[in-house]
């Protein structure tokens, strides 16, 4: 698959089997694509853990618990991201341009971990609307816990369907 083939296909999944196990060679090859995401300096502000089996069953609990995201009780696995620390040149840059850039570095490292995951065959939904601290004492997170990705097979075989998108125009400008 090429990018625009990947992103084209790449979905939310709300339906994940959970009969099958995702074999390790694939949660390893995502792990790579993970380590290959760009971030400011280099300095890669986050902590990846992976969480299968009972832990998993936990947080999604947790995450099911507010009332939404209700459908995430049955991904066999949830790879969680939590903020690290700024390398020193980040951290200046925090200072001086007041912009966030660990958020910008674990929206890409999202976007790697997900593409990579649909290279494989599985399916993912990255989620942020569950109670940080809760969610962070689950799985023993000594920092603030950013974004939940979870990943697994579909129930069924999932056929892409065209994309609804703001037009071109209404979101790129290009000056010369």
């Amino acid at each position: 698959m090429n990018f625009i083939e990947i992103a084209e296909r790449r979905y939310s999944c709300r339906k994940y089997d959970p009969t099958r196990e995702i074999e390790q060679e694939k949660i390893d090859s995502i792990i790579k694509a993970a380590r290959l995401a760009p971030s400011a300096c280099n300095g890669q502000p986050y902590h990846i853990t992976v969480c299968k089996g009972e832990i998993a069953k936990k947080i999604e609990k947790a995450i099911a618990g507010m009332g939404m995201n209700e459908f995430v009780v049955n991904a066999p696995v949830v790879i969680m991201i939590s903020e690290g620390e700024y390398v020193p040149l980040s951290a200046q840059g925090v200072a001086l341009f007041d912009n966030d850039y660990r958020s910008i570095d674990i929206g890409i490292l999202s976007a790697y971990i997900t593409a990579e995951a649909a290279v494989q065959g599985l399916e993912t939904c990255i989620l942020g609307w569950f109670e940080c601290d809760k969610i962070s004492e689950i799985y023993g997170a000594d920092t603030r816990t950013r974004l939940a990705i979870t990943l697994g097979y579909p129930v069924h075989e999932y056929e892409p369907r065209p994309k609804r998108r703001k037009a071109i125009d209404d979101f790129v400008t290009i000056i010369e």
